[in-house]
């Protein structure tokens, strides 16, 4: 028997656009969605190469800075449609269609990332960016003609701040390079500043636990894709290279540190904390530093190989320093953002910091560099199951029993 979908949502040619309730049960990502996501792989896939050349290369003054900049503009573009479905989705003809006008501006923007990379030149990504803005726009302004009041307001105010930053990022196209990296830092504030203000009436009807598994899943594809370039670097250094005794233990360290991270974040049901807007945006906000080093780190063991097999211009520090580095500012921005709501007493606060600072220790272990921070991330892991089975024991017990002096 099929499911009676909700009012406002179907499968018909145009319906009201009205919110979705947040206490709705049963709230799962949609195909739509998850298809969404996936067209985001071409992007991070094309920043992540892009920062691969600059740092095997030696130029990891012009590589960071424009990766975080791309991956910002990947991030934000996501983040614009994830929060607005988890409110409004109706899953009509027309907001499929626009749905998929947007994913044709994720392609254009990811076929810019390597122009914005070698020549600043942010034109294709700029384009890409009005593809999708002018299908947001139009979703919110539909949701404004369906609504009264407060949230006809805060839906107008979105469409507007949108509108205006996009006109805003023109300052890539139009002013001189040395003023550019100032013009990102504006607009970016400006973008972030957009949902915090569009919201002080009405907060939108975004879903706690629809959200959570949306950033789950945004999770699973960048770690996904770190494994895919993780992979296809061990390849190719395996197909120049007779020997690949060099390559296990990069390729044993990175596995090792992929799983942890995957690990680390699902840990913990981070829906129960997202109760109000001001939680919400501190989560989501943060999850740039979550993704953009969880991409990072598949980047860097790509590095890490090249730099092995005589391919990268940089030393076993610095190939060491690419992995590390973003592996432990990702234990860093999970345990900062996301775990520590759920984490109870000192010892389970302390692991994941810990853990990050011994990451970044592992810098100095040369050529095992990569394998160490591995097996740092797989203690982590046992460490924290450790102490949560513990915890669980001690609540299993009897009261009188718990209270006892040294049980």
């Amino acid at each position: 028997m099929s499911e009676v979908p909700p009012p406002g949502r179907g499968h018909g040619l145009l319906r009201r656009m009205a919110p979705r309730g947040r206490e709705e049960e049963h709230r799962a990502s949609t195909p739509l969605e998850l298809f969404f996501d996936l067209c985001f792989v071409v992007a991070v896939a094309q920043a992540g190469r892009q920062l691969v050349h600059a740092l095997a290369d030696g130029h990891p003054g012009q590589g960071i800075p424009g990766y975080l900049m791309v991956f910002f503009a990947i991030w934000w573009a996501w983040m614009n449609f994830s929060w607005f479905a988890s409110a409004y989705d109706t899953d009509d003809v027309v907001y499929r269609l626009v749905t998929l006008l947007q994913i044709a501006g994720v392609l254009i923007l990811a076929a810019g990332v390597p122009r914005a990379f070698d020549a600043s030149d942010f034109s294709l990504v700029w384009f890409g960016y009005l593809v999708m803005r002018l299908a947001l726009v139009s979703q919110w302004l539909r949701a404004a003609r369906a609504a009264r009041g407060a949230e006809r307001r805060t839906a107008l105010r979105y469409a507007a701040g949108v509108s205006l930053c996009q006109v805003g990022w023109l300052g890539l196209l139009l002013l001189p390079a040395g003023v550019r990296p100032w013009v990102f830092v504006v607009m970016a504030v400006a973008e972030m500043a957009v949902p915090v203000l569009a919201e002080r009436g009405a907060p939108t009807a975004w879903h706690p636990e629809h959200i959570a598994e949306r950033f789950g899943l945004f999770t699973i594809i960048v770690l996904g894709e770190t494994v895919a370039a993780a992979t296809t670097a061990v390849q190719s250094a395996a197909d120049a290279q007779e020997e690949v005794g060099e390559l296990l233990p990069i390729a044993a360290g990175g596995l090792l540190l992929i799983f942890a991270a995957f690990w680390i974040y699902f840990a913990v049901p981070i829906h129960l904390h997202l109760a109000s807007n001001r939680q919400a945006f501190v989560w989501g906000y943060g999850h740039y530093l979550v993704f953009s080093s969880a991409a990072a780190i598949g980047a860097g063991i790509e590095v890490a190989v090249e730099q092995s097999v005589g391919k990268a211009h940089v030393s076993t520090f610095a190939a060491s320093a690419a992995v590390t580095v973003p592996g432990a500012l990702f234990m860093f921005s999970v345990w900062l953002v996301h775990s520590r709501h759920h984490k109870r007493g000192t010892a389970q606060q302390l692991v994941l910091p810990t853990a990050a600072v011994a990451v970044l220790a592992c810098t100095f272990a040369g050529g095992a560099a990569v394998l160490a921070a591995g097996l740092v991330g797989a203690a982590t892991v046992a460490a924290g199951v450790t102490l949560i089975a513990r915890q669980e024991r001690r609540e299993q017990r009897p009261e009188s029993v718990r209270d006892t002096p040294g049980v």
